[in-house]
């Protein structure tokens, strides 16, 4: 989508229906934006495109009658810090927080402006909020994944390679909250599989990490949640293969650039679901009124190409159940 029809999509009216048309508020409210992904960034304007759609849905419209700033940090934290320092001083009702790393940026920006999250891995254990029934404080949202769904992750790695003894939890270490990797670990035993972590700060760190990894027999790769890994998303598709590593990954965009097996949430519903959210709150809710949700949309999505490229064969108890299978 080029940025001119993004913006105009963002702000036209025409495609309003008559409800939303009538509704009015008594003064232009502003909404902050803060994403980590940057500007061009293909995978940040679907998000947001569902996001609008659905505030226009319930009577929000750019530049009617409210105003949205967007800001856009491409992953670098100085200019997550400084973007939230910058949202908050224009004072807006409030600020959509669009990945688990401008959530904390914007905390010390500001204690009472309220903050909704779309997409936040472990807002407990990152001490967003005190508990996901009563968030408490000005922040509230939706989370990516349930706590324990991550088991899952080495379920379906071990279903995928059943001789697994070891598998190795891409993770960033510099995130606080520990719930993804926790839950793996507590799948483990029962399924015979040692689990170890592997740092992913920067492409240095994860190519040695697998390397090192990969030089013993029967290991797999589970690829946690993450804007590094996210951002590393072709490398460490490409050393999974270099090192004929079977791989289950959090995203689908992961395995449509190689990878092989993916399974996670939709990535654009929880923007959409926010704009509720959002609605409430400029309608006068607090945020820690407002319980942190889960997602409810999952999909499996499976390589067959990359299966071959590393000589494994899925079950087809596996392909029965995935939403996509990319030849």
């Amino acid at each position: 989508m080029k940025r001119r029809e993004f913006i105009k999509m963002l702000g036209g009216s025409a495609l309003w229906p008559p409800a939303a048309l009538a509704q009015q508020s008594d003064r232009m409210r502003r909404i902050g934006v803060l994403m980590a992904y940057a500007e061009d960034n293909p995978d940040g304007k679907p998000r947001l495109a569902a996001f609008a759609q659905a505030l226009q849905e319930l009577g929000w419209a750019d530049r009617r009658n409210i105003h949205i700033d967007y800001r856009w940090s491409a992953g670098d934290a100085e200019r997550t810090r400084n973007y939230a320092a910058e949202l908050v001083s224009l004072v807006p009702d409030v600020i959509l927080a669009g990945n688990t790393s401008t959530v904390g940026p914007l905390q010390q920006a500001t204690h009472t402006i309220p903050i909704v999250f779309a997409g936040v891995v472990d807002p407990v254990g990152a001490g967003f909020v005190e508990s996901l029934a009563r968030p408490g404080g000005h922040t509230t949202g939706f989370t990516q994944f349930e706590y324990g769904m991550s088991g899952k992750w080495l379920e379906l790695l071990k279903e995928i390679a059943p001789r697994l003894t070891r598998a190795a939890v891409l993770r960033d270490v510099t995130i606080a909250g520990t719930g993804e990797f926790a839950a793996i670990q507590a799948v483990a035993p029962s399924l015979g599989v040692e689990v170890s972590p592997l740092g992913s700060r920067n492409a240095g760190e994860i190519e040695r990490g697998i390397a090192d990894f990969a030089r013993a027999q029967n290991g797999g790769l589970i690829v946690a949640t993450g804007a590094s890994a996210v951002g590393h998303r072709e490398l460490i598709t490409r050393l999974a293969t270099r090192h004929h590593l079977p791989a289950v990954y959090p995203y689908r965009f992961f395995v449509a650039v190689g990878g092989l097996v993916s399974y996670g949430p939709d990535r654009v519903d929880p923007f959409r679901r926010a704009a509720a959210y959002v609605d409430r709150i400029l309608k006068g809710e607090k945020a820690s009124d407002l319980p942190v949700q889960a997602p409810n949309k999952y999909e499996m999505v499976v390589n067959i190409k990359a299966a071959k490229s590393i000589g494994i064969t899925i079950p087809s108890s596996v392909l029965a159940r995935a939403d996509e299978v990319i030849e």
